[in-house]
């Protein structure tokens, strides 16, 4: 049985779909940026790094661990990802959906939506 990801708190990982394609250019990839997750970002170093999350083209950092994109899928606001996290208690495989928000914010949420989080995007 495959293990599935849960909790942002560590990667961001998550909702199944077909047709995945390779992660885009960073200058198309709109998820690209530092984050926090659940509170606003100060982005004046006082930020926990424990809520800090960063996001390129290829993968997802966290103080938990790395998930690196396979492949992603657009439909709108929403950014559909198939990710493998590489956590300290080995290597899981996941779906999770990015949804971006009218107030600049993402939604995330993996595809059990047992874990989803607030991202509040820090200025650069």
């Amino acid at each position: 049985m495959a293990k599935t990801i849960h909790p942002l708190a560590g990667c961001i990982v998550i909702a199944t779909f077909i047709g995945c394609s390779a992660a885009p250019a960073a200058d198309e990839f709109v998820l690209s940026g530092s984050y926090t997750q659940n509170v606003p970002c100060k982005g004046d170093g006082s930020d926990p790094s424990e809520l800090k999350v960063k996001i390129s083209p290829e993968e997802i950092d966290s103080h938990v661990g790395v998930c690196m994109f396979l492949g992603t899928k657009r439909d709108g606001s929403s950014i559909d990802a198939h990710v493998e996290c590489k956590f300290p208690t080995g290597p899981l495989m996941g779906d999770v959906t990015f949804t971006m928000r009218p107030d600049n914010t993402v939604q995330f949420m993996d595809r059990d939506k047992t874990y989803s989080a607030v991202l509040y995007r820090c200025p650069n």
